[in-house]
């Protein structure tokens, strides 16, 4: 079942790949926002799967991401509409760089990341379009179409009940159009699951 919502919310992943500080006098910080094709953990009854077409909307459209330190949109570190923030697609994923301002909070974080104290990345984005599938008796989640608004640097990547809601609906209309009510399906999920 392929299609597009209109979620109106954002959901919010982490993502598991590198990230490093060139130590060098540009004090860059890179890495992977976003690794393609890659499973997610269990986001509360099914796994995630971004494809590399997801991202292509936010960077054809030059769309203006923000760069944070743990989704706190008081810690800006960076920015594209600014320059200070770059997104590039490759083979593996969303490569972004980020050229942090001499600040304290940008200090501070280059200094957790160079020493290894911080490793997670982390991106916010709304769906526009998704498929669904079953693997194993569980439902998979690809993300075909997405609008990308922050990349995080975190310390303890986490996934909110309130971030995974959207992804939820949208799991709601695939356990419908697979002929079953939620609590139905969500009790056969949780059998498989004990076995």
């Amino acid at each position: 079942m392929s299609g597009r919502i209109d979620n109106g919310g954002l959901e919010r992943r982490q993502a598991i790949g590198e990230l490093r500080v060139d130590l060098s006098e540009d004090r860059k910080i890179r890495g992977y926002a976003i690794v393609f094709d890659s499973r997610s953990v269990d986001l509360g009854g099914f796994t995630e799967i971004i494809k590399p077409s997801a991202v292509d909307r936010t960077l054809k459209e030059a769309m203006d991401v923000r760069a944070l330190v743990d989704h706190d949109t008081a810690k800006i570190i960076g920015r594209t509409r600014a320059g200070t923030l770059a997104l590039r697609k490759d083979a593996r994923g969303l490569r972004i760089e980020i050229d942090p301002p001499n600040t304290t909070v940008a200090n501070d974080i280059l200094e957790s990341v160079s020493r290894g104290d911080v490793t997670g990345m982390s991106f916010a984005f709304r769906t526009l379009d998704d498929d669904w599938h079953m693997e194993g008796g569980l439902p998979v989640r690809e993300v075909l179409d997405m609008v990308i608004s922050e990349v995080s640097i975190v310390t303890f990547p986490a996934y909110p009940s309130t971030d995974v809601q959207v992804a939820h609906r949208s799991l709601a209309q695939f356990q419908q159009h697979m002929g079953g009510s939620q609590i139905a399906w969500m009790e056969k999920w949780n059998r498989n699951r004990a076995v």
